[in-house]
């Protein structure tokens, strides 16, 4: 079983996984926000991370299923609310660390220290691996028993990748000096992509396999999706819902235009959950766009017109 912790990144990196291993012929499960799999039956996710009777429910079928790793998506709620005690990880990954729930945890710092406890609970048999370009990345690994490894695309890290070209249909990247074309794009996922590498290789994998395996990945329904619409229009869909991840994407974007084109973006935000992110996200929604539709997303009980 493999945890993947962190604000952003968590459905792509835990999805890719999954799909690597099922490409490489080892039937797997995944536990995520958008769906789980067990091997290749699926069900929809009602939660990122299952309560603790289900997990283990889930386990027993994929165990059932034949399936030899498990990818899970490893919530800041679910770790507060114990949902993942007794479950022995084989590693853990994070991803990053960025403002959100802090309708949930009282401060920013208790949100930092629940996701530290999954990395202080892995046994020494496990593996840690980390953003070393999130400042909150090597407190992760502090009093971590487990394996510790780093990863980056800006400096020197025990795996490293470079982008080589980017497209709006993908991207080349250097992995271990190997260059491999993916149909994932953004600089943000290129650290997703990364440590999905990293975590294969840790897992034993071979890496030209590997390289392969990941050159087939597609994204991850809602992950920056690619819809063309004709006469020069395109479309990203993408369910970012914190400022640093509307911020990634739209970086992105800015990064892709071609001249004269104009970046129109529509985006809300839910009702009854933390209501000091939203200003940041307003912010950042007009610094990179040249358009700004605000609409509703899932208001719950709270009146739109004061979201």
């Amino acid at each position: 079983v493999i945890g993947v912790t962190g604000t952003n990144g968590k459905t792509t990196t835990a999805t890719s996984l999954y799909h690597l291993f099922e490409f490489l012929g080892y039937p797997s499960g995944l536990l995520s926000t958008i769906r789980i799999k067990i091997h290749q039956q699926t069900l929809e996710a009602t939660h990122t991370t299952p309560d603790a009777i289900m997990i283990n429910r889930m386990l027993a079928q994929m165990v059932d299923e034949g399936c030899s790793y498990v990818f899970m998506e490893v919530s800041s709620h679910a770790l507060a609310q114990h949902r993942t005690s007794g479950l022995h990880f084989a590693g853990g990954i994070f991803t990053n660390l960025t403002r959100d729930h802090l309708d949930y945890h009282p401060n920013f710092l208790s949100y930092l220290q629940v996701k530290k406890s999954f990395f202080d609970a892995l046994p020494s048999d496990a593996f840690a691996l980390t953003n070393l370009e999130d400042r909150n990345g090597e407190i992760m690994l502090q009093n971590c028993k487990a394996r510790c490894y780093t990863y980056s695309s800006r400096g020197m890290a025990d795996f490293e990748a470079t982008v080589v070209e980017q497209h709006s249909n993908g991207m080349a990247i250097l992995f271990g000096g190997l260059e491999v074309w993916t149909n994932l794009t953004g600089r943000f996922n290129v650290l997703n992509l990364l440590a999905v590498y990293a975590a294969a290789i840790l897992l034993g994998m071979e890496q030209d396999q590997v390289l392969l395996a990941l050159s087939r990945l597609t994204p991850v329904e809602g992950r920056l999706e690619t819809v063309l619409l004709g006469g020069g229009r395109t479309a990203f869909v993408d369910y970012a819902h914190t400022p640093d991840a509307l911020e990634n994407v739209l970086k992105t974007l800015v990064e892709l235009r071609v001249e004269g084109s104009r970046i129109i973006t529509v985006f809300g935000a839910g009702g009854d959950r933390d209501r000091g992110k939203r200003p940041i996200m307003g912010s950042t929604v007009c610094q990179f766009s040249d358009l700004v539709i605000l609409t509703s997303d899932n208001p719950r009980t709270e009146d739109p017109e004061r979201i």
